[in-house]
């Protein structure tokens, strides 16, 4: 092998030295390779060009297996480099379907056995509306915009201010100022440019909630005070859409799934009446840890993802609570009230409005 090895070294470097073209050198060392290996199989065992070049075939054998293997998948490579520089995109993917960037995009999706090419379809085809661009609204958007929602709209009246950025992470130190919707969506489109993106940079009213609402599949809610959550809730039980929630305090945080179409409860069967304002204070007033906002909010888009998806259990009936100072969560499970004004007469008809 030593001398089969130093011959091709040979030749090799006296062809680079004479100007020899490298194909020409390879098929120099291939023939004196076959030449060997023949030598090798053919010869008698005492033959004295058999001892020179090893006296065994295998190895030679071997190796001319796995120079085959490398010179295949090198082939491969150039094939498909070649169809990708050929066939560049010169168009925009028609509705529903997907680039090869988007599919390369998605690939971890599509490789999901729960989600898949028809679930990440799906996606793609979805319309999902988030309320408020702040602290739960900013990681939930995040997350939609990069698992390839196909239609995500926001809405939010505030403005960028330096205090949001300890948690606010769509949001950066150059956006203070923007509306936090533009702010947001430019964000989004800057990770996901295959996305459609529809700012509302106004406060969501009852006049404006349900025909709005109506345009959208899926409703998040990341508001941070019961009147606006009352207002949201109503609105998604009048529209039909499930209402994915989310709320912080401090260091806890709480999510759940409210769709009474699908019997189960409203926002408003678990929390009938707002509390005292001392007894629920807005993050300015009692501090909120940076990284919860995250955590829920990133929930809250897992939550969406499987409801579009149709993958695994999604949290109807029930309420998950993270308590991020202890590293716990548990979950409690939930009703609907018979006298909840909002959704009971999806149950009861004879209770309808």
């Amino acid at each position: 092998m030593l001398l089969f090895l130093a011959i091709s070294a040979g030749i090799y470097g006296l062809g680079a030295l004479m100007g020899a073209p490298k194909g020409q050198r390879w098929a120099l060392i291939l023939i004196l390779f076959i030449a060997i290996v023949g030598i090798l199989l053919i010869f008698p065992e005492d033959h004295a060009l058999r001892a020179a070049f090893g006296g065994n075939a295998e190895p030679y054998l071997l190796l001319g297996g796995f120079a085959a293997l490398v010179v295949a998948y090198l082939a491969i490579l150039v094939r498909l480099r070649a169809r990708i520089e050929t066939k560049p995109e010169t168009e925009a993917p028609q509705a529903g379907s997907f680039s090869a960037t988007e599919l390369d995009r998605y690939a971890r999706h599509i490789v999901l056995r729960e989600v898949g090419g028809p679930g990440q379809k799906k996606l793609k085809n979805a319309k999902v509306l988030v309320i408020g661009a702040g602290g739960l609204g900013a990681p939930a958007l995040q997350y939609l915009a990069a698992a390839g929602v196909g239609l995500i709209g926001v809405i939010d009246d505030d403005e960028v201010e330096n205090a949001n950025l300890q948690r606010q992470v769509i949001h950066l130190d150059a956006d203070i100022g923007l509306p936090k919707v533009f702010s947001a969506q430019n964000a989004m489109l800057a990770q996901n440019p295959h996305i459609e993106v529809r700012p509302y940079h106004r406060r969501l009213s009852k006049e404006i909630a349900k025909e709005l609402f109506d345009e959208y599949d899926l409703i998040l809610d990341g508001t941070d005070n019961f009147e606006t959550r009352y207002l949201v809730n109503e609105a998604a039980v009048r529209s039909s859409k499930p209402l994915i929630s989310g709320a912080l305090s401090q260091w806890e945080g709480q999510l759940s799934v409210f769709d009474p179409q699908s019997g189960t409860h409203c926002y408003q069967c678990i929390f009938p009446n707002a509390p005292a304002p001392e007894l629920a204070p807005s993050c300015a007033l009692a501090g909120v840890i940076g990284p919860l906002p995250g955590v829920i909010g990133a929930m809250m888009a897992q939550e969406a993802i499987k409801l579009i998806t149709g993958a695994g259990h999604v949290l109807r009936n029930e309420m998950l609570i993270y308590d991020g100072l202890y590293g716990e969560t548990r979950k409690m499970t939930l009703k609907p009230r018979a006298d909840c004004p909002i959704c009971s007469h999806l149950r009861n008809p004879e209770d309808a409005p």
